[in-house]
């Protein structure tokens, strides 16, 4: 049956909840935030309001989150459906789902895979199970979208058994390029490009390749660490480096270093905002950008390469929406694609970037990653 109420989007990370209301119709209602979860600082906000709220862990985010609505004039009981964001859906969680106790285990098994998200996206589902129990809940997989890759993109060259145990290419992301799929149609007023190179460029930045539709290559890998150049995580690096750095400076410091101090925060001795790096005049920052940019249209070259050529682009997230300068240098290095960009355009983020006679078409398409959570949630419950 078609959901009854509006659908609450939930996505969960290891100290925040961001959230947003939907109508049937897709309309987006309320949105916020819980930020500062276990931590000294904790805070609510809900559309332009904040407050100050004891926020010790996720259940009473989430307790604090469904009595904000309720004062806002949506009740649980309210409520057609919740719908959560999972990073990780491993080999078997491949397109939306209802959300059953088989389903849960599921997600709970691939927790090995993304050891840093999927326990908190389980505390949402868990923690609204309790409080509102009648609540039709939904999911939708960051990996799902890449699940079309074939399996030469997909393996690396390992043992057959490695792969058995869930050593391969996952891509992530793939929420924000369903969405990009999904809207680039309603922004260009044209089909969709058979062959689509979109860039998710933010703290985490990815490209994916996709052919008519679907995604036949992706930059990110087994973990979000693998591919461009990023905020904090380094990309691409060399496995015997990692292993070096491992044995002398031990797991726990790599797996941060790679993490959390590496990209463009390593880069440049400490920033890792785009904006911040773009305004500074420190030669470091300098480099860093330089850095992005040239991971960005080195692995740009080979997804065109996989997808047998180019008819568009398009950015997203918060630097592919906002950074100006970033998109001016990634189709730079794209014009012998024939790619012929209006600067005063790009300049102006307009969505057209690309002139009247550029062989392919550019695009700026704004992040929906909600929406597209709430649209998956929507088309479940009609299917009934």
């Amino acid at each position: 049956m078609p959901a009854s109420g509006p659908v609450l989007v939930i996505n969960a990370g290891s100290s925040s909840i961001r959230f947003a209301l939907f109508g049937p119709d897709l309309s987006e209602r309320l949105s916020g935030h819980a930020e500062g979860i276990g931590t000294g600082a904790p805070r609510l906000h809900l559309g332009s309001d904040a407050q100050d709220i004891p926020l010790p862990h996720h259940a009473a985010a989430l307790s604090a989150i469904l009595n904000a609505l309720r004062d806002h004039g949506t009740a649980p009981d309210n409520l057609g459906a919740a719908a959560h964001r999972v990073v990780h859906g491993g080999r078997a969680l491949i397109r939306p789902v209802r959300l059953t106790p088989d389903i849960r285990a599921q997600i709970a098994a691939c927790t090995p895979l993304a050891p840093l998200h999927n326990p908190h996206n389980l505390a949402a589902i868990d923690t609204l199970t309790d409080l509102a129990p009648d609540l039709p809940q939904c999911a939708s997989f960051d990996t799902a979208f890449h699940a079309t890759m074939p399996e030469v993109a997909a393996r690396y060259a390992l043992p057959p058994a490695l792969d058995g145990a869930g050593i391969r290419r996952y891509g992530f992301h793939g929420i924000s390029y369903a969405a990009l799929t999904r809207h680039l149609p309603d922004i260009s007023g044209a089909p969709l490009p058979r062959r689509l190179l979109a860039f998710h460029l933010g703290n985490g930045a990815s490209i994916c390749a996709i052919r008519d539709g679907q995604s036949v290559a992706t930059t990110m890998g087994y973990s979000p660490v693998e591919g461009l150049t990023m905020g904090t995580r380094c990309g691409d690096i060399d496995a015997n480096a990692v292993l070096q750095l491992a044995e002398e400076d031990g797991i726990d410091a790599t797996r941060r270093l790679l993490n959390r101090e590496s990209g463009l925060r390593g880069l440049s001795g400490g920033l890792s905002d785009m904006r911040a790096l773009l305004a500074s005049d420190a030669p470091e920052a300098a480099f860093a950008v330089d850095h992005f940019c040239h991971s960005a249209i080195r692995h740009a070259g080979s997804l065109i390469a996989a997808m047998g050529g180019c008819d568009a682009i398009a950015f997203t997230g918060g630097i592919g929406e906002h950074a100006a300068p970033v998109r001016a240098r990634i189709m730079a290095g794209l014009e012998w694609l024939g790619l012929r960009a209006r600067i005063a355009a790009n300049e102006a983020a307009r969505p057209r970037l690309h002139d009247s006679g550029s062989a392919i078409t550019a695009w700026i398409v704004p992040a929906q990653e909600e929406r597209q959570i709430a649209a998956d949630a929507l088309a479940l419950l009609t299917q009934g």
